[in-house]
């Protein structure tokens, strides 16, 4: 089979990979963060006389703040590297929000910056960026705070820059959620990646913050090779980098919005929207993942012994279009690398699948019952979508 374009790039379809290898020897728990004892609280005296565990991630922007530098260059246009911030910020929130974690977090960060090619103003941009963006948490009742940070001057490891974020909560162990109650008989509802919440300011197109490694070089022209060689690695073969027809300040598929506007649009948290719902469902909330490193597949890392049936999912956002025009990837691929139209997933039972729709379009976010789980041998995936059956 002739290796796909990503394949060749030396860019996986998951970044699961090595945590899966690790997982399957028994070494590391199937969930998407670390969960230890409580070692912030007093062990004597747990939170409300509950046994309580500490939650923590890391995780960050990837190689999307490798876009922003490059809008920034051509459009001098400071405020992607706000939006970026929130990218860094959002991918940590939300593997806290998967383990049931909606309030009372801190929050680090970590930048790494070739300082020939970032300026102070960048910098600073970035960290105003994340204190706007957890004010506007907290104005949505989200308790959270930006405990501290570092700024590296590492010319020698980075071409540009790199953000990357740590978020750490306590939680009562019993309030955990770890998906091992998936079952057969649960729907799944998903929320939807694009539109604008009434918490966020623009239009969001959906695509998040990840691969896009991808999506930059299959989406935007070899002019950005010829300007910027410092935005790509050297050892990806020369027709693939930056492979497609696009530049930057080109219309998108959207109106008013141009290509790197859409591309960049900031990664959307689901935390007030989940807030609530967990408020009145936790008991009845079986199963919490964001669809990104695995894309619509990334559910089968969580179960065993069930067929997901994908068979209701929402429209093709037009940033997926785009990318998938610009680079014939194979609709399969496509639900392998990006959300395609919803980027988290609730597993639950049926009868309350109404009542949690209607909170999520409170909050001007769509949602509606996308799939269900099967009692299977062994666990598999089935895609039915406007592109095509897909099997996994």
């Amino acid at each position: 089979m002739e290796a796909t374009k990503n394949e060749q790039r030396g860019v996986s379809t998951s970044k699961n990979d090595v945590r899966n290898a690790i997982q399957d020897k028994g070494l590391f728990p199937k969930a998407f963060c670390k969960i230890v004892p409580d070692v912030f609280g007093d062990f004597a005296k747990p939170l409300f006389s509950k046994p309580t565990v500490n939650v923590m991630h890391t995780d960050g922007a990837g190689t999307k703040a490798i876009l922003a530098y490059l809008y920034w260059k051509e459009v001098g246009d400071l405020q992607v590297w706000k939006n970026l911030a929130q990218d860094a910020v959002v991918m940590s929130l939300d593997d806290l929000l998967c383990s049931g974690i909606t309030n009372n977090i801190l929050l680090s960060l970590t930048i790494n910056r070739n300082r020939f090619r970032i300026p102070e103003e960048v910098i600073n941009a970035i960290i105003l960026g994340i204190e706007e963006y957890l004010e506007e948490l907290r104005s949505r009742n989200i308790n959270i705070f930006f405990g501290s940070g570092q700024t590296a001057d590492n010319g020698d490891l980075v071409q540009t820059i790199t953000v990357d974020s740590t978020a750490a909560a306590r939680i009562r162990q019993n309030e955990i959620i770890a998906n091992d109650r998936i079952q057969a008989g649960d729907v799944i509802i998903g929320l939807a990646s694009s539109g604008q919440a009434t918490y966020e300011k623009a239009y969001n197109s959906g695509i998040g913050s990840t691969e896009f490694t991808a999506a930059r070089h299959d989406v935007l022209s070899k002019i950005y090779a010829e300007k910027y060689p410092e935005s790509y690695d050297r050892q990806i073969a020369s027709h693939l980098t930056y492979a497609g027809s696009k530049q930057l300040t080109d219309p998108s598929p959207v109106a008013n919005i141009n290509v790197g506007q859409l591309l960049l649009s900031p990664t959307r948290t689901y935390l007030p929207v989940m807030k609530a719902i967990l408020e009145n469902f936790r008991p009845s909330i079986h199963g919490l993942m964001h669809c990104t490193d695995g894309g619509q597949t990334k559910c089968l890392n969580f179960v065993n012994n069930l067929h997901i049936v994908k068979d209701k999912l929402f429209a093709t956002p037009p940033v997926f279009s785009m990318i998938q025009s610009e680079s014939n990837t194979p609709w399969q691929e496509m639900y392998k690398i990006f959300n395609m139209g919803h980027r988290f997933e609730i597993f639950t039972k049926e009868k309350i699948a109404d009542d949690i729709i209607k909170i999520a379009r409170h909050f001007n976010v769509d949602a509606q019952i996308i799939g269900h789980c099967e009692a299977a041998p062994n666990k598999a995936l089935t895609i039915t979508s406007e592109h095509g059956t897909f099997s996994y």
